[in-house]
């Protein structure tokens, strides 16, 4: 059923529902208005359904006209093997990315002497990024032999995706007495141009806590405006939740504190199987999941949603 055959249906509902109302008011016959009132109350059902439907498919073709997201990738449980589980899940939805035909662009990242990372952020760009990987936030876990493992015993780590949709600047107000702005001096890569100066730029919004960081760019300037842009998503994240949860329509798709027990998805490597905890399915080509063969998960995924609703 499409949205206009929706909006068509629920108007009839309304005229029904108001004719029903009308014939209560004058009515003298008791049995017509008990029937009148009991199709009120089946019209009324049908009216919720449709409702949920109707707001069902704004949001799906709200989320194929987003054309940015933002990732925010950090290491959880596990050390060292988490960071370099976390530099696993970039290098899977960015090869990802790259099949589809995206664009790829870093714009923080926090690494670890063993090539890992604490947190690493990103932006994919072009097509339909949001609508295929918003599924992709939660905890990762992973199953494995870590290479720093002498005695071959099997760990287990974690770590938390976050898919922000990327938010144009009419789209979320930010009133600048509400930032906390600082400067420091940028440790990634970019040459001594970068490191001696403080180029890097972290961004505190003060009502909610939330803090930013950029220090991938050249210039101060360019740094604060990436930092805005995963401000921007960060706030249009959380004013989303605060309205579901009002809405009492709230799923649990937090990314959580990157506790084993929290997960949505378990890489386990002895066994060459990836398995869904939230559609209970699994897949045992481990491998070329990792290099980006995420097609199958992201199809399995929405055909289970589109049964389960």
């Amino acid at each position: 059923m499409n949205l206009e055959t929706i909006k068509q249906k629920l108007a009839e509902i309304e005229r029904q529902i108001q004719e029903n109302e009308q014939l209560i008011k004058t009515e003298q016959d008791l049995d017509l208005i008990r029937l009148a009132e009991e199709e009120i109350s089946e019209l009324k059902k049908r009216k919720i359904i449709l409702e949920e439907q109707k707001q069902k498919l704004i949001k799906q073709q709200g989320d194929k006209k987003i054309k940015s997201v933002i990732i925010e990738i950090r290491a959880g449980t596990g050390g060292d093997e988490a960071a370099l589980f976390a530099a696993d899940l970039f290098r899977m939805y960015t090869r990802f990315a790259e099949k589809q035909g995206w664009k790829t662009k870093l714009l923080d990242a926090s690494s670890t002497p063993l090539k890992g990372y604490k947190e690493i952020i990103f932006e994919l760009s072009d097509s339909d990024v949001y609508s295929k990987l918003k599924q992709e936030s939660g905890v990762h876990r992973v199953q494995r032999i870590p290479e720093t493992e002498k005695s071959g015993r099997i760990h287990t780590s974690t770590a938390t995706v976050a898919v922000l949709p990327q938010i144009k600047k009419e789209e979320i107000k930010i009133n600048p007495k509400d930032l906390r702005i600082d400067t420091f001096r940028a440790s990634g890569p970019g040459g001594q141009y970068v490191n001696r100066r403080e180029s890097a730029v972290r961004i505190t919004h003060i009502p909610t806590g939330i803090t930013v960081a950029s220090q991938q760019e050249r210039t101060q300037a360019a740094n604060k405006e990436t930092a805005m842009k995963i401000l921007r998503s960060k706030l249009y994240a959380k004013k989303i939740e605060e309205e579901e949860k009002q809405k009492g329509t709230m799923r649990r798709r937090q990314i959580g504190t990157g506790e084993r027990s929290e997960k949505i998805r378990t890489y386990n490597f002895p066994q060459n199987r990836v398995t869904d905890h939230r559609i209970k399915k699994s897949w045992h080509n481990l491998e070329a999941i990792l290099d980006g063969d995420l097609e199958p998960i992201i199809k399995e995924f929405k055909k289970h949603n589109k049964d389960n609703n």
